[in-house]
């Protein structure tokens, strides 16, 4: 029997704008009561040596020729650059990530965006600029753009569902209404091609799309890193960095012989973690052509605490696409001068990271001498 869900036309009117799939919450409400692993089947092994390879040190010949090769693939207009801002800063004071100043009175957003002005105003290319927000974000986001005068940066959101109970009923709010959420980074191809941006960027000549998180401000657009890419001939690149203590999150692996992005709960209790000495920072270059289709990404179940009670959602993951199509992963420095990876989950972390963000934001850093 189909689940069906008693919502009021306006609240169908008001999440259709994000794409929002009734029958695909009726087959979430079904896989409630899930409790199995998701732990990945099949044999798993660190990944092979030809599978990671390190970006050339600045100061290289070989960076040298890359950068140039990647500049050249910009003034081709080939390249463009998509920001991942769909979600909310509860640590900044429960406020709109992309917005968080960080500084002075310039916001995630606008140092990303101000990088990427000034390698254009550099070079006299034009990167076509993309914003996946979430129905959280999207009205302050849009009207934060018009703030800084930027019309040309185009906006598009992410999906919408809506939270359950454990036994599959909808979740409510303490005020009685649903409670949506976004779905997770691994909209990102099907919200692309359902508002059309992807078609529009390939129909312009656009060949390779660069993402990253709006809060990782270390994940510049490098030239050297998009020639890496192009002469690679996979369809996907995807920065690792070198773990540290502490570190969480998904890492490079071999599963059934495919190099693919394992996130860390699928790795089962019996394999050493420990033996991947890199993991993934969720900065990927994207070919537009090989990711214009749909792609059967799984849906994990996730449990949240919301106003102390337990709702259950379900999110995919933009790491998992490595599973379907080639892929390879470049190894990055994580600080200093070539540093790419800077993400500011709190104010802790971002009063500790301060100089190094800086820093970056004396832009344009990828055309500095390599």
């Amino acid at each position: 029997m189909t689940t069906t869900f008693d919502l009021d036309a306006q609240t169908k009117n008001d999440l259709a704008r994000y794409g929002f799939d009734e029958a695909a919450l009726a087959r979430f409400a079904a896989r409630t009561g899930d409790s199995g692993s998701n732990a990945v089947r099949g044999t798993l092994t660190p990944p092979a040596a030809e599978d990671v390879v390190a970006l050339p040190a600045l100061g290289t010949g070989e960076r040298r020729r890359l950068r140039d090769d990647g500049l050249a693939l910009l003034r081709a207009g080939k390249i463009g650059v998509v920001i991942l801002a769909g979600g909310m800063a509860t640590r900044f004071g429960g406020v709109v990530k992309a917005v968080v100043p960080v500084l002075g009175e310039r916001s995630f957003l606008q140092v990303k965006l101000d990088d990427l002005a000034a390698l254009q105003a550099a070079t006299g290319v034009r990167v076509p600029t993309f914003v996946m927000s979430s129905f959280a974000t999207d009205d302050r986001i849009r009207a934060h753009l018009t703030e800084l005068g930027r019309p040309d940066v185009e906006v598009f959101p992410q999906l919408v569902s809506l939270r359950l109970t454990p036994e599959g009923a909808l979740f409510h709010n303490v005020d009685g209404s649903p409670s949506p959420y976004a779905t997770g980074h691994g909209d990102l191809t099907f919200a692309l091609r359902a508002s059309s941006v992807l078609k529009r960027f390939r129909d312009g000549g656009g060949r390779t799309l660069c993402m990253s998180n709006v809060d990782n401000l270390g994940a510049t657009l490098d030239p050297a890193m998009v020639a890496l890419h192009h002469a690679s001939g996979v369809a996907i690149t995807a920065e690792v960095v070198r773990k540290e203590k502490g570190d969480k999150g998904g890492a490079p692996a071999r599963l059934d012989g495919v190099p693919q992005i394992v996130e860390g709960f699928r790795f089962p209790t019996s394999f050493d973690q420990d033996s991947i000495p890199v993991f993934n920072t969720n900065t990927f270059i994207l070919d537009a052509a090989r990711v214009d289709r749909d792609f059967d990404l799984p849906f994990y179940r996730v449990e949240k605490s919301v106003d102390g009670r337990t709702a259950v959602q379900f999110e995919r993951l933009v790491g998992e696409l490595t599973a379907f199509l080639p892929s390879r992963f470049v190894e990055v420095s994580r600080t200093g001068e070539d540093g790419r990876f800077l993400p500011a989950k709190d104010p802790e972390e971002l009063a500790r990271r301060l100089d190094d963000i800086a820093a970056v934001a004396r832009s344009p850093r990828s055309l500095r001498d390599p």
